[in-house]
């Protein structure tokens, strides 16, 4: 059984860090996604970050030059540097992982608060 779970969430105020950990198990098979999304009470579901088993990114718009994804494909992690955090950056972050035929799985996410 695929499980994921995050950690590092919690309070920060803003233009403060966070760094988010997702570790990974029960997964044998090549992952070829792993990334984040967020989603605020009363907002759809946001992409945070991707990263390709090659280690290509891709960042939404609003965390460019802030967030920073990285993935450890022998240990199976992924991992999300956040700085310079905004009140808009809260909600709860949700890892991923996935391959080519569209088959994810998702962590349970981690609730981000950043304070004015």
């Amino acid at each position: 059984q695929v499980q994921l779970v995050e950690s590092g969430g919690g309070l920060v105020q803003a233009g403060g860090s966070l760094r988010l950990s997702c570790a990974t198990s029960g997964n044998s098979f090549r992952i070829n996604y792993m990334g984040w999304y967020r989603q605020a009470p009363g907002k759809q579901r946001e992409l945070v970050a991707t990263i390709t088993e090659g280690g290509a990114t891709n960042y939404g718009d609003s965390v460019k030059g802030r967030f920073t994804i990285s993935r450890d494909n022998t240990k199976k992690t992924v991992s999300l540097q956040m700085n310079g955090l905004k009140p808009e950056d809260t909600g709860v972050y949700k890892c991923y992982i996935g391959r080519d035929s569209g088959v994810a799985w998702w962590g349970q996410g981690t609730q981000v608060t950043v304070s004015a």
